[in-house]
């Protein structure tokens, strides 16, 4: 079952392993951006995307344990736009995002689960 982390929500996400194609589950702080959910592909602020982004842009269809809902969805990366409207809230609610970023040169991706 999903629950909290340092206050924020956490989801399980399932995707499949882009070599193995078995599923992997990761449990993940998100946001809710009108119907969709945003996830931060941070990795901690490593200069590599964490694995579940890989996975997902090889195959974006994912599934999402919230509570006891159970759903599936269709992952995308966030456009830069889309970006440059929901990092600052992002930051805002967890600074720690803003300190990851500072840590690596790529932008972090933010993926919207529709």
């Amino acid at each position: 079952m999903a629950g909290r982390l340092a206050g924020m929500p956490v989801l399980l996400l399932t995707t499949r392993g882009r070599t193995t194609g078995r599923p992997r589950t990761v449990p993940l702080t998100y946001f809710v951006e009108g119907d969709g959910i945003v996830l931060v592909a941070s990795y901690g602020g490593d200069d590599r995307h964490p694995g579940w982004y890989h996975n997902l842009c090889a195959d974006p269809r994912v599934e999402v344990v919230q509570g006891r809902s159970r759903r599936a969805l269709t992952a995308r990366t966030a456009t830069p736009e889309e970006r440059a409207r929901l990092w600052p809230t992002i930051v805002a609610t967890y600074p720690g995002y803003a300190r990851y970023q500072a840590r690596t040169a790529r932008p972090i991706p933010l993926v919207v689960l529709e």
